[in-house]
């Protein structure tokens, strides 16, 4: 029985992939920029071992980063890139724009309350996705279960919305406590 060289996928690809060495120089660069500024956000210890500085496993992780990113664009430099480097960071970029949902949904909470951001929030991104129809309610009836388990069951303290201050007296508390 032969084996064909083709029949099996190659874990060590032979060509560099779109984007490969331009993600590995950014996560690099974010690393040592980290390391950098390592000294003026923590501090050394007297009397504390190397492993018990708040220092040492930051330092070490970020220095894993540098050295293992080294590793892998010396490695693979030289090897034939496939095109496509500028589409693949504009999809990241791309990405970003959920960086920016997160955060319109960190700015309504205050305002509007935890259940109506939260309910929000996932059917908006629901229909983001392009999500329509039925699963659209049960991205809202997930927002609803997150409100509930969090806020009720466990207690978790967010603050309210504004906007629970024109509810009635009787039901405002419900709100601020449980929703």
């Amino acid at each position: 029985m032969s084996r064909q060289e083709d029949d099996h996928p190659h874990v060590f690809p032979q060509g560099r992939r779109p984007g490969e060495i331009l993600f590995v120089t950014v996560t690099m660069m974010i690393a040592l920029a980290l390391l950098a500024a390592i000294p003026w956000q923590t501090t050394w210890l007297p009397g504390k071992g190397l492993a018990a500085q708040p220092r040492f496993w930051p330092a070490l992780s970020l220095g894993g980063v540098v050295l293992f990113g080294l590793i892998n664009a010396l490695s693979r430099v030289r090897v034939t890139r496939t095109p496509g480097r500028w589409q693949e960071a504009a999809l990241w970029l791309r990405s970003l724009e959920f960086i920016g949902w997160y955060m319109l949904y960190v700015l309504a909470i205050p305002v509007i309350g935890y259940l109506a951001a939260t309910l929000a929030f996932c059917a908006g991104l629901a229909l983001r996705m392009g999500y329509r129809g039925r699963t659209v309610w049960i991205a809202a009836a997930f927002g609803l279960f997150v409100v509930l388990f969090f806020k009720t069951a466990m207690n978790v303290k967010i603050p309210s919305g504004a906007i629970y201050d024109f509810a009635p007296e009787q039901l405002r508390y419900i709100l601020m406590r449980y929703f």
